[in-house]
């Protein structure tokens, strides 16, 4: 079919399912669920299988993922030649499949990782495994060329996951001009919120100093990062630093956030600190509002799918979160 077909079936197609998604308000539904057999039965046709509940909580995110990415595959595959920021973030998956190549081969594991198939979309060649070098070359991950140390893994990761969301807004930079701006605003909250998430985490729960959480923080100005008073005005990483040296546990250190709506609430005569879950939820219910208004506004447009994918990307952590939290109330 031509573009202008495929675009009016895509938003159709997307506008179905995006309705029937657990993201949302329809999360609440996931969250409602008491055991991973009716969380499976909620999610998908047949009988559960007669699994142990550790292996029924894998098979369920394998499959809610892999349902996911072949219907996204489908979707792509409307459009003759499909706009490089789809494919790319369609590709998320290759990175993370790199991060687990890496892992298995750091601990000398012999068996390929279960790995999320691609198929005509993929970057790298898997068929070349165990030799990484083989896998990544001809591709933009060819840096990624040798078995990383353990001690150097977690650094590793970082830098891929860098490079996927900076090559994201260097896709989304060069969208046709009627679009490029709300693409680009929707890339920057997100960036912006996930740092936040990150920050504060990171305080939280691991009481990191400033300057190490500043290098797990994503900028889109990398000079900035030097100067931790600079480093406040960075378009991604900026409202993140101006909470490292907010007091977790003092309330009045909060009122003049710009997000302080996202906040749990401070009761009287009771004592307050931050709530990261609560942050989190926050944040994700606003960017599912943003992405489903975004949808809607340019229906005829890449917008679509970039809504789409990310809306479904929401819905997947639920699944995780919810298998992750029934299996461990199972044990």
């Amino acid at each position: 079919m031509d573009k202008s077909a495929a675009d009016a079936y895509v938003y159709a197609k997307v506008c179905g399912i995006i309705s029937k998604s657990y993201s949302g308000i329809n999360a609440e539904k996931l969250f409602a669920v008491k055991s991973l057999s009716e969380l499976y039965s909620l999610l998908f046709d047949g009988e559960v299988p007669a699994v142990p509940e550790t292996l029924l909580a894998k098979e369920i995110e394998k499959q809610a993922e892999e349902h996911f990415v072949r219907d996204y595959e489908s979707l792509l595959n409307c459009y003759e030649k499909p706009e490089k920021l789809l494919v790319h973030l369609l590709q998320y998956y290759d990175y993370k499949n790199l991060q687990e190549i890496a892992g298995a081969l750091c601990m000398q594991e012999t068996e390929e990782p279960e790995l999320t198939d691609l198929r005509n979309y993929a970057l790298l060649n898997y068929k070349a495994w165990p030799d990484i070098k083989k896998i990544t070359e001809n591709s933009s991950l060819s840096w990624y060329n040798r078995i990383p140390d353990i001690t150097e893994q977690q650094l590793m990761d970082t830098k891929l996951d860098f490079q996927y969301l900076r090559e994201l807004w260097e896709y989304a930079s060069k969208m046709p001009y009627s679009i490029r701006k709300d693409i680009l605003n929707v890339f920057a909250l997100e960036f912006s919120f996930n740092n936040i998430l990150w920050a504060i985490r990171l305080r939280y729960y691991y009481e990191m100093p400033v300057e190490e959480i500043l290098t797990h923080l994503f900028f889109k100005d990398t000079e900035l990062i030097k100067s931790e008073k600079k480093a406040g005005t960075d378009l991604f990483a900026g409202e993140a630093v101006k909470l490292l040296e907010k007091d977790m546990k003092n309330f009045d250190d909060w009122k003049d956030w710009k997000y302080r709506d996202f906040l749990n609430p401070n009761e009287e005569g009771v004592l307050w600190e931050i709530d990261p879950p609560w942050l989190e939820s926050k944040i994700h219910q606003t960017m599912i509002k943003n992405y489903s208004l975004e949808l809607h506004k340019f229906p005829l447009s890449p917008m679509v799918l970039v809504c789409y994918f990310k809306i479904k990307e929401n819905e997947l952590d639920n699944i995780r979160r919810i298998t992750e939290g029934l299996r461990l109330g199972g044990e």
